[in-house]
Formats: structure tokens, sequence, C-alpha cells
């Protein structure tokens, strides 16, 4: 994080070095064409005297660079993001290995990456509940993205058996998994499992099939190249949304891409 940090500073100085030497173009254009190739010790000294000059005077340009600069990096930042959701289009959508919920058949999809210790997911929980009591042509596709301890894998990898050995129980599981409060252990998750009805004897031998962590890869990998850096993230008719969306902003994403 400090390492990132000190990149993003580094990269802000030198876009406001920048954007100030441009500025000064007028004011070195007075010196003599000579400098151009070469400049003497009192041209470096009177051109340092002129940037100093001109910052005190004029502070807003600088922070004018940067704002514009950040700007322009969230800007690329957004397009690469989605770019690489036109291009995972369909893994993200009608992967075979990761569940789905609410009508398999639906016109439009929502994708969630979310993990089960984020209290951002737990919060946006109801606006999918509601989304799809409310609308019966909704698919929801869910990408397990255990980010948040050892406990958040053992939660994924027990709901991703389910998936495999009782596919009807996944989605009673993700909510009960969603709506508890406190850590998730095994034992804790072998119980939550148990009180939907699903076989912990199987879930446990599930648990442990490599194809189980092989998808959890997948899904990481898969949000690194969406630049999602946190849970929950959307992706409602190909359109990525980070962080938690109120029910409000979904139906009108689902009406949006419904509309095409």
């Amino acid at each position: 994080m400090i390492e990132e940090q000190g990149v993003a500073i580094l990269m802000r100085m030198r876009a406001g070095a920048l954007a100030l030497a441009v500025a000064l173009v007028p004011v070195l254009g007075t010196l003599q064409p000579a400098a151009a190739e070469a400049l003497s010790d009192a041209q470096k000294q009177a051109v340092e005297q002129l940037i100093r000059d001109y910052i005190m005077k004029n502070p807003e340009v600088v922070i004018d660079s940067l704002q514009a600069y950040q700007s322009s990096q969230h800007t690329a930042q957004q397009e690469a993001a989605q770019k690489a959701v036109a291009d995972n289009r369909n893994l993200l959508e009608r992967d075979p290995a990761t569940p789905v919920g609410g009508n398999p058949k639906g016109g439009v999809t929502v994708v969630e990456f979310f993990d089960y210790h984020c209290g951002y997911c737990k919060k946006a929980l109801p606006s999918i509940q509601a989304l799809l009591k409310d609308d019966d042509d909704v698919r929801v596709v869910f990408k397990e993205l255990p980010i948040l301890g050892p406990g958040s894998v053992i939660a994924a990898q027990a709901a991703l058996a389910t998936w495999k050995i009782a596919p009807d129980k996944y989605v009673p599981l993700y909510m009960a998994l969603m709506e508890w409060r406190g850590d998730l252990t095994e034992a804790r998750v072998l119980e939550i499992a148990k009180k939907v009805g699903i076989d912990t004897a199987k879930l446990k031998t599930a648990m442990a099939d490599p194809e189980i962590n092989a998808q959890l890869k997948r899904n990481a990998d898969l949000a690194q190249e969406l630049q999602i850096g946190g849970t929950p993230a959307f992706v409602i008719g190909g359109k990525l949304v980070p962080g938690a969306v109120d029910l409000d902003t979904m139906q009108e994403m689902v009406k949006a891409a419904r509309a095409g």
C-alpha cells in the first residue's frame, strides 16, 4: 500500500511539472535561442527564478494540473475496465462453473463479485433480494471473490462445492452466509450449510476438490483484469459498477440494459 501511494505521488509530481513546463513556454521563449541547446549557469539560475516566481504567483497551475491528471487517469482506468468487461462478457455471464440465481433464462444479467465477510456486500443483499422478487426476467451470476481472510475462503469453497453437489441449495446458502454476522470458521460454515439442508459430509468432500480453488483463482484473475480492487462490484447489462449498489440504481441499470 505504501509503495503504491509513493508511486501515485511521484506520478502526480511529474504531471504537475509537465503542466508547469507547458505553462512556462512563453516565459522561457524570451531566452536566447542558444538556450535550447545548452544553458549557462546564469541562464539556469534565471530559469529557476522564473519558475519559482511563477509558482508563487500562480499556485493554481500546479493544483489544476494535478486535478486534470487525476481526472484523466480515472477516465483511462474506467475505459480500460469497461473494455475488459466487453472482452470477457461471455466468461462473466455464461461460465457454467459459476453459480446462477434468479431466472436462469432471464433477459438481463447481473454479475456480483463479493466476499461473505464484506460489510458492503451484506448491505447490498436486500437490494438483490428485492430485485429478484420484483423482476422475474433477471438472472444473477455469483462470482465468489474471497479477499478478506481465511474464513472468506472457507465460505466461498463451501458455496462453490454446494453448487456442484446441490445447486438448488446454493442461493439459500449464499443468503444465509451473507446474513450471518460474525466470523465464518469452517465449523460455523458447516453449521449454516446443515441448516439450509446440505449434506455436510458430502460438502466437505466436495470442498477438497482442486477445481474449487481453481475456480476461485479464475475469479480473482478476472477481477484483476477488470480492475476490481474490492467487494462488492457489479456488472449489470455489461456495465461495471464498483461498490454497493442500491435498489433504485440496480433497477435503472436493468431497465437501461433491457432497452438495449
